[in-house]
């Protein structure tokens, strides 16, 4: 440790704190983190950061909730700022939730932590931070390392990530209409915010929620209100319960399936405040009985049993004809509640260009385009045999994580525990498994499987190998994809409904395969390898990246502003 991170342990000892040694401690702003390590139940901590330790610390020694805290780590440095603080008080939070060891006591409803910058950010981001929490894993306050922690879900999904302007201005402004809302007593109130895969949805709605549970224990018109999370994939619930192990006013029991809270208001004649709906376009639109689900439409069901439903919607991830929205429909659904509509546009997930971004949206239009260049921090590769594919992600998985295969459901696959293949003798690996507690990608046994969109929809992965599997191929003569709706195996996305027709359903059904494309293809943070089944799509695309290549080599070098 360098002699600029100065830490002191204190002890709380008869409402008394013991004396601060260090200028850079009682003088200047500090970080410091409030525990103990009661052996008994979960250890509680509280972080925080103050440019007046002494009075702070009298505060949280006069707070009932403090009681059983009796340790106190405080964090100086010479070059500490208030910017810096914040920064490093945000980042420790994040990192605790993250690490999954203690609860915090930490509450968000008065933080509107905004992404910006400052000078020397990355400087305190990385060096100090990781000098920082190596000298925390030595003092057995923290057990995973700063990598392992940055890979896993709940850390990317912390409510107390720092938001974009963009997710902000909905934030506040939806926190705004809900106080103001939930004090008349008139008709359901319905907003929607939209976004396409990777804009930042799910840290938007894990911020919001944890920010309006805050409220219900404060002194606010949001106190006492009862609220929900919904959740309709079974992976990310997961991860939200995760999360609520960490943060004091999260309950498990408060974040459901959508049919389980409608049977669950049902059977409790229970009368909700505010609802939010991740990933609405997973709705059902039908009945189905398999399910528990005996009404028409769930959306409907369950804006009828709240005050206020927030819906996080995104058109192009619609998966099931069951749960098939249209924009005609989505745009009737709006006009009918009036619904207040919110959009982020961002791209925040994978760190490429927008003439990669712009290619994968060509793709799922069927539109065959130039292969743009990879950039610096991501890669965009087309993979000349199934060999390939594999041994890329591999090691890539060895050498950063997160990286896996996935690919369309083009595959039978089953859960009666025999072993269905993707690819027979090429890919020639099983289909992901499924454990109680754990996302898939997270378990590093599954870097031999292979992941589906209900595996890895809403979530990152650090690299991603695609699989196009034999319903999409290409047509030379017309130069676009085509789509061949019989050689899907997702069998139970293509269940029909009464009210559409043979040409709708069909529409419905080719959709539903370049929406499953958009979101595999939109998984990734650094790298998109992809393999096509198909002859003739595989040899079009790696024809694309051959002239890629030949066009990068031609391009002049450009003077560099050197001497000769």
């Amino acid at each position: 440790m360098t002699n600029q991170l100065i830490i002191e342990d204190h002890h709380f000892k008869k409402g008394e704190l013991s004396s601060i040694t260090t200028a850079y401690i009682d003088q200047y702003p500090v970080v410091y983190i409030l525990y103990n390590r009661n052996e008994k139940k979960r250890p509680v901590a509280y972080i925080g950061q103050t440019v007046q330790v002494n009075k702070r610390l009298k505060q949280h020694l006069n707070n009932s909730k403090r009681r059983e805290i009796k340790e106190v780590l405080l964090i100086g440095h010479e070059k500490f700022n208030q910017s810096a603080t914040y920064n490093i008080e945000t980042n420790l939070i994040n990192h605790f939730i993250g690490d999954e060891q203690f609860q915090l006591q930490n509450v968000s409803q008065t933080r509107q932590v905004q992404m910006h910058q400052y000078y020397e950010k990355e400087y305190y981001d990385e060096v100090v931070f990781q000098e920082l929490w190596e000298e925390l894993q030595r003092r057995q306050l923290a057990k995973h390392s700063i990598d392992t922690i940055r890979n896993k879900d709940v850390y990317k999904l912390s409510p107390f990530k720092e938001l974009t302007p963009e997710q902000l201005d909905i934030k506040l402004e939806i926190i705004e209409y809900c106080k103001q809302a939930i004090q008349q007593d008139e008709t359901q109130k319905v907003l929607m915010i939209e976004g396409e895969a990777g804009t930042g949805k799910s840290v938007l709605l894990a911020s919001l929620y944890n920010t309006l549970q805050d409220y219900t224990k404060s002194e606010s018109v949001l106190k006492g209100t009862d609220n929900y999370l919904l959740v309709n994939h079974s992976e990310m619930l997961k991860t939200y319960h995760t999360m609520a192990e960490s943060l004091p006013n999260l309950k498990k029991n408060h974040m459901l399936k959508p049919t389980s809270f409608i049977n669950k208001t049902d059977n409790q004649k229970l009368h909700p405040d505010i609802v939010i709906v991740d990933e609405a376009h997973l709705l059902l639109t039908k009945k189905d009985s398999y399910n528990s689900f005996h009404y028409e439409n769930q959306l409907e069901e369950i804006i009828k049993r709240a005050k206020i439903t927030i819906c996080i919607f995104d058109p192009k991830q619609v998966l099931k004809i069951k749960s098939y929205w249209d924009q005609d429909k989505l745009d009737q659904f709006q006009k009918r509640y009036n619904a207040s509509r919110f959009q982020l546009k961002d791209q925040l997930r994978m760190k490429s260009s927008p003439q990669i971004i712009q290619w994968i949206d060509d793709i799922v239009e069927k539109r065959v385009t130039p292969i743009p260049e990879s950039t610096a921090s991501f890669e965009l590769q087309i993979m000349e045999t199934h060999d390939a594919l594999k041994n890329k992600i591999f090691s890539l998985d060895k050498k950063e994580g997160l990286s896996r295969i996935i690919s369309t459901f083009d595959y039978v696959h089953k859960k009666d525990g025999a072993s269905y293949l993707v690819d027979p003798g090429g890919i020639n690996l099983p289909w992901n498994t499924t454990d109680t507690k754990r996302t898939w990608a997270e378990r590093p046994d599954t870097i031999s499987e292979v992941g589906s969109i209900y595996t890895v929809q809403g979530f990152d992965l650090n690299n991603v190998g695609v699989v196009i599997g034999p319903s999409v191929d290409y047509d030379p003569e017309t130069d676009q994809l085509v789509i061949d709706i019989d050689k899907y195996e997702d069998k139970g996305a293509f269940t029909g409904r009464d009210d559409m027709n043979q040409e709708l359903t069909k529409k419905a059904k080719e959709t539903i395969i370049l929406n499953s494309l958009n979101v595999l293809m939109k998984r990734a943070i650094k790298g998109l390898y992809i393999y096509a089944i198909n002859p003739n799509l595989r040899q079009k695309l790696i024809a694309l990246q051959n002239e890629r290549s030949q066009s990068n080599h031609a391009k002049p070098t450009l003077f560099n502003g050197t001497d000769q």
